[in-house]
């Protein structure tokens, strides 16, 4: 068993060497930038960046008014509906007996009863 030990340690320092020789010998086949190349990749990068967070801005504020200006519109349409719906309205039922009830309320009161049946049945 000890001879096994023994083979598995020097193979691992042999792979380890043979690692680094291989690593440094890849570095060396890179194609590095020069500092020029590297400043003008930069600064496009960081246009681009900037150019796209002006245009995100400018959505942002623009989607936000519009948001604003249509909860608005939405609030004076649901104001108007609130008036109309106020309006009392005559409601004629016959009974079992045969008799007709007149019956008054809004708009608002016989839809939640018509709700209510609906979903009872």
């Amino acid at each position: 068993m000890a001879k096994k030990e023994a083979k598995t340690k020097k193979e691992n320092s042999k792979n380890k060497k043979s690692f680094f020789k291989d690593f440094k010998a890849e570095l060396k086949k890179v194609s590095w930038l020069t500092p020029k190349q590297l400043l003008n990749n930069t600064m496009a990068v960081i246009t681009i960046v900037f150019i796209t967070a002006a245009i995100v801005f400018v959505l942002d504020i623009a989607f936000e008014t519009l948001n604003k200006h249509g909860v608005d519109k939405i609030k004076e349409v649901v104001g108007t509906n609130n008036t109309t719906s106020e309006n009392v309205t005559t409601d004629e039922t016959t009974t079992e007996n045969g008799e007709t009830e007149t019956t008054e309320g809004n708009v608002e009161a016989s839809n939640e009863e018509n709700n209510a049946e609906s979903t009872a049945e």
